[in-house]
């Protein structure tokens, strides 16, 4: 793939490299050099170090004070070979010293602020944080999330100080001297409380009311708004459930409805716990659900045929916006890492991937090297 990211530099190609869910809190925060305090606040475990043992029962002896790298594991050595031109994740775990979690909030993500090296050891260009954890652990909390990642050097999207901040893009300088704007989005649907939102004064996330006529209708303004001649845009969008590969129509209209209004070039799905359908609207990628990246799942029982533990790394190709290829590196989480997949693994995804491709006209294939590749027809 090197030599074709070379021929992609010199015909002014920009290759993305998206993640979905990125969670860094709890189980994983504790296998860090500086673990946060382990309580927690839920009805199935209240001690992080609880899902430290269950992953430990289910796949192995997990090391302690693992070094930045670690939970990225076999994917640096492949980034590193592919090069991708901008790296965004959905990091959805707080970065706080914060004490006081969410009112009733039940599940509670939060990473020590002297382990943000894990995060910058995969070298993002942005976080989103438009997501139902980032508020996990009060506005105090996401605000020192805010103020930790500026002092990382790492831009973020979807999330801000007050509302101004919160539904501003992260613009990011491409290669060939444009631009990507990234506008992100969170939804009730995937469990993000309509309190998050940001308000004048009030730290929060960018929250959508709805997907109707007229908050798309905002929404575009706002990117026109920020949008220059040769601006690439993608919205990174929060929403539905965590389980289940059905597409909700007003997903699908309101993403459909971005694009051809000409406000964004790529949407950007998650939430699910799995990898959802693709689709390739007018040579723009939707991508409806990416699944989780990184978790601490291990062991939890439940769900086992949605395979949430096989993660893909999302490698689009853009050419004044249009997709131009989609390669999709496939791992497998395994001792709070990502770890290279067996055959039969790649099988799976393969599948999986390809039938739910499939619903909207496209087609999932594996490459000698293992990799995923979207095909579609161009002009659809």
């Amino acid at each position: 793939m090197s030599a074709a990211k070379d021929n992609a530099a010199e015909r002014k190609e920009t290759t993305l490299m998206l993640t979905g869910d990125v969670m860094t809190g709890r189980g994983i925060d504790q296998i860090q050099p500086l673990p946060s305090d382990p309580s927690l606040y839920e009805g199935y475990m209240h001690d992080a170090r609880g899902y430290v043992r269950l992953a430990e029962e289910a796949s192995g002896t997990i090391p302690r004070r693992v070094a930045p790298e670690y939970i990225w594991g076999d994917a640096l050595p492949a980034l590193a070979g592919v090069r991708p031109d901008l790296r965004i994740i959905n990091l959805e775990t707080s970065i706080t010293t914060a004490d006081t979690p969410w009112p009733g909030k039940g599940i509670n993500y939060r990473m020590h602020p002297a382990n943000v090296g894990c995060i910058r050891a995969i070298s993002p260009d942005c976080c989103v944080l438009a997501n139902n954890h980032v508020l996990d652990w009060g506005r105090d909390g996401l605000v020192e999330t805010l103020h930790v990642l500026e002092g990382a050097g790492i831009p973020t999207a979807g999330a801000g100080r007050d509302a101004d901040e919160a539904t501003a893009p992260a613009v990011l300088p491409r290669p060939d001297g444009g631009r990507l704007l990234v506008f992100a989005a969170g939804h009730r649907s995937s469990g993000v409380p309509d309190d998050w939102a940001a308000g004048t004064g009030r730290p929060g996330v960018h929250c959508l009311p709805d997907f109707s006529a007229a908050t798309l209708d905002r929404l575009a303004g706002r990117i026109e708004a920020a949008r220059r001649p040769g601006d690439q845009v993608m919205l990174s969008i929060h929403w539905g459930g965590n389980w289940g590969y059905e597409i909700p129509d007003e997903h699908r209209t309101f993403a459909h409805g971005l694009i051809e209004r000409g406000a964004v070039d790529l949407v950007h799905g998650h939430s699910s716990h799995h990898p959802k359908a693709i689709e390739v609207h007018r040579d723009r990628l939707i991508l409806y659900g990416c699944g989780d990246l990184l978790n601490d799942y291990e062991g939890i029982r439940g769900h086992e045929a949605y395979r949430g533990d096989l993660a893909l790394i999302y490698l689009p190709v853009l050419h004044d916006g249009r997709l131009v290829a989609l390669h999709m590196l496939p791992y497998r989480i395994g001792r709070f890492r990502l770890n290279r997949p067996s055959s039969e693994d790649i099988d799976w995804l393969e599948s999986t991937m390809d039938r739910e491709a499939a619903r909207f006209g496209g087609r999932v294939d594996r490459t000698a090297d293992g990799v995923l590749a979207l095909q579609w027809q161009p002009g659809a």
